[in-house]
């Protein structure tokens, strides 16, 4: 996948199209990622030990990851993502600036 979590993503396609978050929690196997702020569902939840209340939760839900690209950390914008090798380790760099997108 091209996104992991903690990236900042802007999404780009869909209701919240034009949006930006961070991936809080990344599915490989489905091709899904969860996107803080994205997405919001809202979900019934029966009183529980935890929420002792219940009622309606607002919460996110996963979008598929091809409706997301990750933000240049140069210049602020969605950008492809290229797979170069430095210092012996395969980083994944910005298309558009060629800044490395891992830490």
């Amino acid at each position: 996948m091209h996104v992991k979590k903690g990236d900042k993503v802007k999404v780009i396609s869909g209701k919240d199209r034009g949006k930006q978050g961070t991936v809080l929690e990344a599915y490989p196997k489905k091709e899904r990622v969860l996107v803080e702020g994205i997405n919001m569902i809202k979900k019934h939840a029966k009183p529980s030990q935890d929420n002792p209340q219940g009622g309606i939760l607002n919460q996110e839900a996963a979008i598929h990851v091809s409706n997301v690209m990750p933000i240049d950390p140069k210049s602020g914008e969605p950008t492809r993502v290229g797979y170069e090798e430095r210092d012996g380790k395969k980083v994944r760099i910005a298309k558009k600036s060629g800044e490395a997108l891992d830490k």
